[in-house]
């Protein structure tokens, strides 16, 4: 038995399935049935006019949507803002520009990498070559 503090309200619970006290959940479900209300009415909503009209934080939509509650498929113009920088994107949790930036420095980190043990290794060619050469200066 695990009991936690619900993270939206505080309350204890007992953490099973879900990350969130009973109450939340039937809270949620609320917040969800009146986002998906409005969207059935209002095809051409956008994330900001929905949050506005429902009362539904703009970060528990996202939630729904990459649940896949909430359709954008149905809803032209709804979107959802990028993981890193807020942009509003329709897909995935990043915008193309984050994900292009993050492929370039992940890359970049493992081209450095590669460069550091090329290095490294060099240097140990190069100080066993030195030993070598010191040992038999040594005999003789």
């Amino acid at each position: 038995m695990s009991l936690e503090n619900c993270p939206r309200c505080g309350r204890l619970f007992n953490r099973s399935f879900r990350d969130v006290c009973p109450v939340c959940i039937r809270d949620i479900d609320k917040e969800y049935q009146l986002c998906a209300d409005y969207l059935r009415e209002n095809k051409g909503a956008i994330i900001s006019e929905l949050s506005e009209m429902t009362g539904v934080s703009i970060k528990q939509i996202t939630k729904f949507v990459r649940e896949g509650r909430i359709s954008i498929l149905n809803a032209p113009n709804m979107s959802y803002p990028c993981e890193s920088c807020g942009t509003l994107i329709r897909e995935s949790n990043l915008c193309e520009g984050c994900r292009t930036r993050l492929t370039k420095d992940t890359r970049k980190m493992i081209d450095d990498e590669r460069n550091r043990k090329q290095v490294e290794a060099q240097a140990t060619r190069t100080d066993s070559n030195y030993k070598g050469i010191d040992r038999y200066k040594d005999r003789h």
